[in-house]
C-alpha cells in the first residue's frame, strides 16, 4: 500500500510538472487590475466627451468626419489598449524574471497568437460595422470577441482566464439585449471585471 501511494504521488507530481510546462504561468494579476483602472478612466473620459459635445459624434463617424470629439475618442481607445498591453508585458516579464522563467517563451507566443486571432477578427468586424453606421453592435461585439479571445487563450495559461472570458461574453450578450448603455457595459466588462479578476489572481497565485 505504501509503495502504491508513492507511485500515485509520483504520477500526480509528474502530471503537475507537465501541466506547468505547457502553461504560461507568468501572467500577472496586477496587470488585470491596471487594465481595469485604465478602462474605467477611459470610459469616464469618453462619457464626458460624448455627453458634453454640442452635436452627435456618431453622425461625424457616419459621415467619415474626424471632428475633435471623434479624434479624442479614438485617442482614448488607443491609450487604454496600448497602456494595457504595455503594462501586461512589463509586469509579466517582471514576474517571469522573479520566477526564474524565460519571457517571452514558446508558450507565451502560442498564447498570444491564439488570443489575437479572435481579437483581431472582432476588431475588423467592429470596424466594418462602424463604417456601415451600425453603432449599436460596437459594445456587444467588442465584449463578446474579447471574451472569446480569453477563452481561446485560457488553453495555454491559468484556467481562471476562461471564467473571465465567459463573464465578458455574458456581459456582451446583455449589452446586445439592452441598447443605450454601451459605456456602462464597457466600464463593467473591461473595467470592474478586470479589477476583480486581477485581485483574485494576485491573491491566489502571487501573494
Amino acid at each position: 500500500m505504501a509503495k502504491e501511494k508513492e507511485y500515485l504521488e509520483d504520477i500526480a507530481a509528474i502530471r503537475s510538472i507537465m501541466e506547468r510546462s505547457s502553461q504560461f504561468i507568468s501572467l500577472s494579476g496586477m496587470a488585470g487590475v491596471m487594465a481595469g483602472i485604465y478602462a474605467l478612466v477611459g470610459s469616464f473620459a469618453a462619457y464626458k466627451i460624448i455627453y458634453s459635445s454640442d452635436h452627435v459624434l456618431y453622425d461625424d463617424i457616419r459621415q467619415y468626419y474626424l471632428s475633435p470629439g471623434v479624434v479624442q475618442l479614438i485617442g482614448i481607445a488607443a491609450f487604454v489598449l496600448l497602456a494595457s498591453i504595455v503594462t501586461a508585458f512589463l509586469l509579466s516579464k517582471r514576474k517571469a524574471k522573479r520566477d526564474g522563467r524565460k519571457f517571452p517563451d514558446a508558450i507565451a507566443i502560442r498564447l498570444a497568437l491564439n488570443f489575437l486571432i479572435p481579437l483581431v477578427t472582432g476588431g475588423l468586424f467592429v470596424g466594418i460595422m462602424v463604417l456601415k453606421g451600425n453603432f449599436s453592435v460596437i459594445a456587444p461585439a467588442t465584449l463578446i470577441f474579447y471574451g472569446l479571445a480569453l477563452v481561446q487563450a485560457s488553453k495555454y495559461t491559468f484556467k481562471d482566464v476562461k471564467v473571465l472570458g465567459m463573464a465578458e461574453i455574458s456581459i456582451g450578450l446583455l449589452a446586445a439585449w439592452l441598447h443605450g448603455y454601451a459605456l456602462w457595459f464597457w466600464a463593467v466588462g473591461f473595467g470592474l471585471l478586470h479589477i476583480v479578476y486581477g485581485i483574485f489572481m494576485y491573491l491566489k497565485y502571487e501573494k
